[in-house]
């Protein structure tokens, strides 16, 4: 039996209605699961890059690239090797928890304090997918109320 690897697959696509319903389609026809997934435009451009995060065998991380270079408005899939992966975590915490450790963990992941109301405090982290988790691990004290994980986005290097 193969192990299950994860994967970042980036996925060049006309930015045009009904692509991300096709590809989520075929990734649920074939029962793959979609770990993260982000999709933005390409600046000066009529395309969309998205970011999909999957896991499975070498055998069907393959699969799931042939099939996704068969579906008509898919221009380029590639599979990251060596990359830059990041994601964003954003943290709504009660105002009665301690700012100054609050942000000296913040500051430790690549994070800050981004607002702060009469009855929270909101922070931001950006960085790799696995210091995001230790981030979130590390603020569970805290008490926070809210939690928003972005999907990761890659860049080859």
């Amino acid at each position: 039996m193969s192990e299950n690897v994860r994967r970042v697959v980036s996925v060049i696509v006309v930015n045009e209605a009904s692509v991300l319903s096709r590809i989520t389609d075929l990734f649920s026809a074939r029962g793959y699961n979609i770990t993260s997934l982000t999709v933005a435009p390409i600046p000066e451009s009529k395309y969309s890059r998205l970011t999909i995060v999957t896991s499975g065998s070498v055998r069907v991380i393959e699969q799931i690239t042939k099939q996704l270079h068969k579906l008509i408005p898919v221009l380029k899939v590639y599979e990251h090797a060596d990359l830059v992966e990041k994601e964003m975590a954003l943290v709504k915490f009660p105002i009665t928890e301690n700012i100054s450790d609050i942000n000296a963990i913040c500051e430790a992941y690549n994070g800050r304090i981004v607002n702060v109301g009469n009855d929270v405090i909101i922070t931001m982290v950006a960085d790799e997918p696995k210091r995001v988790e230790h981030y979130l691990e590390a603020i569970r004290r805290y008490n926070p109320k809210e939690i928003v994980r972005s999907g990761a986005v890659a860049l080859e290097r």
